[in-house]
């Protein structure tokens, strides 16, 4: 029998939804059995699965649980630790690595965060939860990712994303000279059997609204340093479009300037495109992570940037 007390950062979850991530890999089909079987009770009840859990709450289960904890094998850590407390890990991802696996193979920046906080002998007294990023980053795209270390914090980043309580502001090396600051309204929408966009000027099937701030920051010749603040956030929208504004990103070979990216490639041996999610301000935050309201944080901008900056200019 294994005994599991509900903490602070696990309440107010539905029993059969905490149950599914403590139990990993167990069915839902087989964890409704065990609630009528009484192979789970809760406060020495049989549950029906729907009971919103309390603090102080006892699970008792009848089970083989090996599954339950959760699975870290030790990789070696490439992301830096920007900021870390008792619910948070703010890291900067380097360019290269993927933020969740695409295949079984992969090792991700998820993987290598699950190792790290094992390390730190975190994982056990999570009673299962996984912590995994709230954000992501394209492979090729470096800067800061955020991860709650517990259900209550994890939701919390989540609906601050999602309400836009966090700001996050991106660094990109573009082609062309921008003067002014722009805010574009489009329309995106996502290739079939592509993993491609596309930025259209009107409403059509299959598009969502998106919104993008660009801020001229730099120019040096034939490029120009922006800040873009994404007000909605959806996949490839800053590199797409700033295609169709005609500065596409320095480096990206997918919605890049072929003959650009060349000449960089050759003269500095670029390889990937010059997107960094440098900057995140934590805003409203009515919740958990209230402590961190107002707070600003920074990532270690790709050294690649100033140095074409400066031999450029």
């Amino acid at each position: 029998m294994t005994e599991v007390l509900i903490n602070k950062t696990e309440c107010g979850q539905r029993l059969d939804k905490f149950m599914s991530k403590y139990l990993g890999e167990f069915p839902m089909s087989y964890i409704y059995k065990a609630f009528r079987t009484n192979k789970i009770k809760l406060n020495g009840k049989k549950p029906k699965g729907s009971e919103k859990l309390n603090p102080g709450d006892s699970i008792k289960i009848f089970l083989q649980t090996e599954q339950a904890k959760v699975k870290a094998p030790k990789l070696t850590k490439h992301f830096k630790i920007i900021y870390e407390d008792e619910n948070i890990l703010i890291v900067d991802k380097p360019i290269g690595m993927l933020t969740q696996k695409a295949t079984k193979r992969d090792i991700s920046l998820a993987d290598e965060v699950l190792s790290y906080l094992d390390e730190k002998g975190e994982l056990e007294s999570l009673n299962g939860f996984k912590p995994a990023p709230s954000n992501r980053l394209d492979r090729n795209t470096s800067g800061l990712v955020l991860i709650g270390k517990n259900q209550v914090s994890s939701v919390a980043l989540s609906q601050m994303l999602k309400e836009k309580s966090i700001v996050k502001s991106y660094l990109a090396l573009v082609k062309g000279t921008i003067l002014k600051s722009l805010t574009i309204n489009a329309f995106h929408r996502k290739l079939p059997d592509k993993n491609e966009v596309q930025i259209l000027d009107y409403k059509a099937d299959g598009t969502k609204e998106i919104v993008t701030k660009i801020t001229p920051l730099e120019q040096k010749e034939n490029v120009t340093l922006i800040e873009v603040q994404l007000i909605t956030g959806k996949t490839h929208q800053i590199r797409a479009q700033l295609k169709e504004l005609k500065h596409p990103i320095v480096g990206d070979y997918k919605y890049g300037d072929v003959n650009l990216n060349n000449y960089f490639k050759q003269k500095y041996n670029l390889t990937s495109q010059l997107l960094c999610s440098y900057k995140v301000k934590f805003e409203n935050c009515n919740n958990i992570l209230s402590y961190l309201e107002d707070r600003v944080f920074i990532a270690f901008v790709p050294t690649m940037f100033s140095k074409i900056l400066d031999k450029d200019s």
